[in-house]
């Protein structure tokens, strides 16, 4: 399923194209952009309904006040947003998906950790989590049945994604005034109406904001897996600062407005019997609220469309041996079809269950963050032809990655983790300490790595890379 470099070539800066690549590095010839158009890139998908769910969590759910859970949520997003920029910088130094440049840390094989993971979280995940809301958006906005809704989410999410990387940034570019104006004039129409003294106390303070510094990292760092997906077209030269501040700066300044719009309207009374979305636009005015619901849809949608799409991208980089035929846009069909039924199953009790998930996915993303922040940090000093060459190199493994990975996860869970069907071991003695499974596995994973890596057989173990240049495709079974 690899297309022949000239194919990709020819691909260039092609909007209404099919984008022929799967998980094969970028030749040169085929980079185009600017990173500034990764500001609305990475800008888009978070103004939508599930960004503004987090910082109506913190205070409606969690028990925050207003301005604790403005803390917790500039200082989760900033930790998310930074992570997420640094691992863009991979992108025009290797042309490659962010799940094939993870394979410098984990092997080829031991890679598919991550990968399915990624995959799984990307493409069914958050494809449902998206689709739910601007589902919920529609549905409020023109009164037709929810699950009908859904499948028009779908439809156009699907086909965004369908056609891939050229098609995806263009979406996001154009989309972006409509969002933010929307969002902005919404935003300032509620922290008027809103009661920023409010706390319902529903949790003591450490919890609560431990749960909410964890909830909006996971939101932000949910991206992180993706970094690379959408800096890979970019030139080499393309400077650093550039690619790195504009993805974080989108989304930083996104998830954070909109998380604290979210949090003033869960001081705002509503009616119990409206659908979330209705919930949360009860305050506007009618033509305002109109528009900011179907500024919900279209956020929704544009979120999505990254998620299938780098999902597809994550399920390819796995190195399963997929029919010729199978390229990722089929792939991406594939996804859209397995997450419109998990969407379909979350059109009911949404709230508890994007709670949950949110806390769920920063329990292996936190671990992963900490191997690749480590292995980058000691291959400071080699060429980016000497990593390249260990990207589509089969023999290449490094163990320890994948093993202190499942390890940190696991153990940050049962330590650390404050969900409603378990509570690990430090927060059954103390309550309030909330969820810091995500900080807790990242620790411990980063700390198996560096000493796993020094045991025979599970460190770094390169094999034969003869035949194989720096700028090599990606093998076909891959």
């Amino acid at each position: 399923m690899t297309a022949a470099p000239t194919e990709i070539s020819e691909y260039g800066d092609h909007v209404l194209a099919v984008e022929p690549t799967g998980a094969e590095p970028v030749p040169e010839a085929a980079r185009h952009g600017r990173p500034l158009g990764l500001l609305w890139t990475w800008t888009s998908p978070n103004m939508e309904f599930a960004t503004v769910f987090v910082g109506v969590l913190a205070v409606g759910v969690f028990g925050l006040g207003f301005w604790q859970a403005v803390l917790a949520i500039v200082l989760g997003t900033g930790l998310g947003a930074v992570a997420h920029g640094f691992l863009g910088l991979s992108g025009p130094r290797h042309g490659v998906p962010q799940m094939v440049a993870g394979r410098s840390a984990f092997g080829y094989w031991g890679n598919a950790l991550p990968a399915g993971l990624n995959a799984l979280t990307a493409g069914i995940g958050w494809f449902a989590v998206n689709s739910v809301s601007a589902a919920y958006a529609l549905n409020t906005l023109l009164g037709w049945p929810a699950l009908l809704c859904l499948f028009i989410v779908v439809v156009l999410q699907v086909g965004i994604a369908y056609f891939g990387h050229n098609f995806i940034q263009s979406a996001e570019k154009y989309t972006f005034p409509l969002l933010a104006v929307v969002f902005l004039i919404a935003a300032g129409v509620i922290l008027s109406k809103s009661d920023v003294s409010a706390a319902t106390g529903a949790h003591a303070f450490p919890g609560a904001f431990l749960l909410t510094a964890g909830a909006t990292f996971g939101y932000a760092a949910g991206w992180t897996p993706y970094g690379s997906d959408y800096t890979r077209y970019l030139p080499k030269s393309a400077p650093k600062w550039a690619v790195g501040l504009w993805p974080a700066l989108g989304v930083f300044l996104s998830c954070v407005l909109l998380e604290i719009v979210g949090a003033a309207s869960a001081t705002i009374a509503a009616p119990t019997d409206l659908s979330p979305t209705a919930a949360f636009t009860h305050a506007l005015p009618t033509w305002l609220a109109d528009l900011t619901l179907l500024a919900i849809a279209v956020g929704g949608i544009a979120a999505n469309a990254l998620n299938i799409y780098s999902g597809s991208l994550s399920f390819v980089a796995m190195g399963i041996k997929l029919p010729a035929a199978v390229r990722r846009a089929t792939v991406a069909l594939v996804f859209g079809v397995a997450g419109t039924l998990v969407a379909w199953s979350g059109l009911h009790d949404s709230g508890t269950k994007y709670e949950n998930f949110l806390l769920v996915i920063t329990y292996w993303i936190g671990p992963w963050l900490a191997i690749v922040f480590t292995d980058r940090v000691l291959r400071r000093g080699q060429s980016d032809e000497e990593i390249a060459s260990l990207l589509g190199n089969k023999a290449f493994s490094n163990w320890a990655a994948p093993i202190a990975m499942a390890a940190g996860t696991g153990l940050g869970v049962w330590l650390f983790s404050n969900q409603t069907d378990y509570t690990g071991v430090l927060p059954k003695h103390v309550p309030a300490l909330g969820d810091i499974a995500f900080a807790g596995g990242f620790v411990i994973a980063g700390a198996l790595y560096l000493l796993l890596r020094l045991v025979p057989g599970l460190g770094p173990v390169t094999g034969s890379t003869k035949g194989i240049p720096a700028s090599a495709p990606e093998p076909a079974e891959a």
